[in-house]
């Protein structure tokens, strides 16, 4: 047997391979005959006849991964399974480099009919070593010129063979010819998809002690890994050069902590640093800072709030007063009741920390502007418990405004980023791979929403939320405080609320003018919602279809049991009847793993680095008294030097994703094959190009920048 010369390598080359691809050369063994360089003559076309002319003939082209580790020195060989059986083991190659697409010529002895899947062989070829290949697909071109295509995407790791099934997205039914090939991947892949308890009341997770515990495919490619290292090590080390990590002192100013970062800024984190503490960009942020999921509009105030109309009066002009205001829906109210019964960080630095459950009224001015009106830190009213006003001394009000930006820091890490975009994202991750086999289209629909969730989920829990890590060592919620405060969490989850039109009508912001989350978002999950309803409406004709679809309705009642715990209060469906209710649930899937997961999560330097505008601790308690506030008051309060270093080095990290990016609705890994659900992805593509540009071009009217949610900073899935 003899290799194929690059010339004939390069006959058959897929429509999504690069141009490096086609000029790359392959070697591969041939089972009869050898081409020759320059000889392209093929006896499938010229009809000759052979001995062989009884046997099934083909083509196999097979395409390794583009990263640096993906190739192997491992034998690799392939059969064929069809309707009638499978064919013998033929082996294609020991040489295998990365980003190669290969061809072979494939003779099998066998009829075994239509083809259903292929097996593919890994062996060690002379040196037992632990090795492992990253194939994308394998195309296989039959005597008569039919393309089977058979999406892999996957890395195959020691001496073992793989089922590949069938691109073509299947629905199991009863007339599947493939039942038991789909319930042996499923098993297999449950013995690697483990479910653990992270915390009580919290969503199950992964069972990985680590990432190196994780499967290859859920691990950060070599490229993301080191750079997501570099953005560490360089973050680090300037704050480290400055001795800024061991400093345990109090600011001696406010201006200080500008030196923090000299060389890691943005257009954006200047302008916080210098507006931090105008009234309007107070209000502006809970609109379109890292957290606009909390404030909703006040049309009753709550009896443990008791602002009266002459609190205010100074605030809202002779014009009106707040009962008016509330009426017309100008006023909106930030509620951080679910920190009540919190316990604070013991300790930072040795010294005790505070936590608090503040209220914060806010009115829509006549000019659109939102600005804080009242603020009680704290959920119990009374002489200890005043209520703080924009007329009182400016480091008073500052403070009380500071206290509000602690409480909504601790609620935006740990319930809307953590929980609600983390934790479900990786329930969503570890419920698909039990229980949808790779050619099932719902599965292939959200696993580009899916990759390297695990990796940052498991190495979150390892260094930022794990004893002595980083929350324990700079933050208000320490470990056990995250635990408590995700048990309440979940208790208020809704479906509403995971999905974004409900959750804006539920929240009363339908009008609210200058909510850039609400507008982009609305935008991307319409055409989310479009792209979605295509593949569902290609793939299920009826609504009896997904009612009978077992492996859908299994993915759907695991995640209901596994993610949210089975509380039926909480409206997420345990099962699926319609095809309108598959659609919007999908949507909210995709949504969240991706454009939810950029809205919380991009902007956490830009608002988080000038560190009083985002203060991740308090040092000093809360004020029970009017008049006793000053500057030093403010710093005294405010987190340590190192704290605040730790934090903004953090944030810095987290809000910089590594490389190997892929932008929402950038699919490189072609698990759909059909021609209807392609044009389907080219037309989400070009839908969110144009939003893209519509975004951009409403930037320039915009004050503050807010493009978070432009599709091409999106990334497809929560990767950092």
């Amino acid at each position: 047997m003899e290799p194929l010369d690059s010339t004939y390598c390069n006959g058959l080359v897929p429509r999504d391979a690069t141009a490096e691809e086609r000029k790359k050369n392959c070697s591969g063994e041939v089972p009869r005959g050898k081409v020759r360089q320059g000889q392209r003559e093929d006896r499938w076309s010229l009809g000759e006849k052979s001995s062989t002319d009884n046997m099934g003939r083909y083509k196999v082209t097979v395409a390794t991964g583009s990263d640096l580790l993906s190739g192997t020195i491992d034998a690799i060989s392939i059969s064929l399974i069809g309707e009638k059986g499978e064919s013998a083991k033929t082996k294609l190659s020991h040489l295998w480099l990365h980003g190669t697409v290969c061809d072979f010529n494939v003779t099998i002895a066998e009829d075994v009919g239509e083809l259903l899947s292929v097996r593919l062989y890994k062996d060690t070829h002379v040196f037992p070593v632990v090795d492992a290949w990253y194939s994308r697909y394998v195309h296989v071109t039959s005597s008569d010129g039919k393309l089977d295509c058979f999406p892999v995407y996957r890395w195959i790791s020691g001496q073992t063979n793989v089922v590949i099934p069938h691109g073509i997205g299947r629905i199991l039914d009863s007339s599947n010819v493939c039942i038991h090939q789909r319930t042996e991947e499923l098993e297999k892949n449950r013995e690697v998809y483990k479910w653990k308890v992270y915390a009580p009341g919290s969503p199950y997770c992964m069972d990985a002690a680590s990432n190196h515990d994780l499967p290859m495919n859920e691990q950060y490619s070599t490229q993301k890994e080191s750079s997501f290292q570099i953005t560490k090590i360089m973050a680090g080390l300037e704050v480290g050069i400055k001795g800024f990590t061991q400093c345990t002192n109090s600011w001696r100013n406010l201006e200080d902590i500008k030196t923090v970062f000299y060389f890691n800024r943005t257009k954006t984190s200047d302008e916080v640093s210098r507006i931090w503490n105008e009234d309007s960009f107070f209000g502006y942020q809970y609109l379109n800072g890292v957290n606009p999921m909390l404030i909703k509009k006040c049309s009753k105030l709550p009896e443990n709030f008791p602002v009266s109309s002459s609190m205010v009066a100074s605030s809202l002009g002779t014009s009106t007063d707040l009962h008016k205001e509330m009426q017309n829906g100008n006023v909106f109210l930030l509620d951080y009741k679910i920190l009540q019964g919190v316990p604070p960080n013991a300790s930072i630095n040795g010294k005790k920390q505070y936590l608090t459950a503040p209220m914060c009224l806010l009115w829509k001015d006549p000019q659109d502007q939102l600005l804080p009106i009242a603020i009680q830190l704290g959920q119990t009213p009374g002489e200890l418990m005043p209520i703080f006003l924009p007329s009182d001394n400016e480091w008073e009000w500052t403070l009380a405004k500071i206290w509000v930006r602690n409480a909504d820091f601790q609620v935006h890490q740990t319930v809307y980023h953590l929980l609600h975009t983390h934790l479900f994202a990786e329930v969503f991750n570890v419920a698909t791979h039990r229980q949808l086999p790779h050619n099932h289209p719902v599965y292939k629909l959200v696993i580009p929403h899916l990759r390297y969730t695990l990796n940052i989920n498991t190495l979150a829990r390892n260094v930022l939320i794990a004893p002595g890590g980083v929350f324990d060592q700079n933050t208000a919620l320490c470990t056990n405080s995250i635990h408590v405060l995700l048990e309440k969490a979940m208790k208020e989850v809704t479906y509403s609320g995971l999905c974004l039109p409900d959750d804006i009508k539920a929240r009363g912001l339908e009008s609210i003018p200058n909510y850039y989350y609400r507008d982009d978002g609305k935008m991307i999950w319409e055409a989310m919602e479009s792209f979605v309803s295509g593949i569902v409406h290609y793939y299920y004709k009826s609504d009896e279809s997904v009612q009978t679809d077992p492996e859908l309705q299994a993915w759907v009642a695991e995640i209901y049991e596994k993610g949210f715990l089975k509380r039926e209060s909480s409206g997420i469906p345990s099962s699926l009847d319609t095809v309108s209710s598959l659609i919007k649930y999908l949507t909210m899937v995709v949504f969240r793993c991706s454009a939810q997961h950029a809205a919380v999560n991009s902007g956490q330097f830009d608002f988080y680095s000038w560190m009083p505008n985002g203060p991740t601790s308090m040092k000093s308690p809360p004020p029970t008294a009017k008049g006793v506030t000053t500057l030093q008051t403010i710093l005294d309060s405010l987190p340590d030097v190192n704290t605040t270093a730790i934090g903004i080095v953090a944030v810095w990290q987290l809000s910089k994703e590594p490389q190997d990016r892929r932008h929402l609705g950038s699919y490189p890994d072609q698990h759909f094959i059909e021609e209807t659900p392609l044009k389907l992805v080219q037309e989400f593509q070009e839908k969110l190009a144009e939003i893209s540009m519509s975004i951009n071009e409403l930037e320039q009217s915009r004050g503050v920048s807010y493009l978070y949610l432009d599709p091409k900073v999106i990334e497809n899935s929560v990767s950092i």
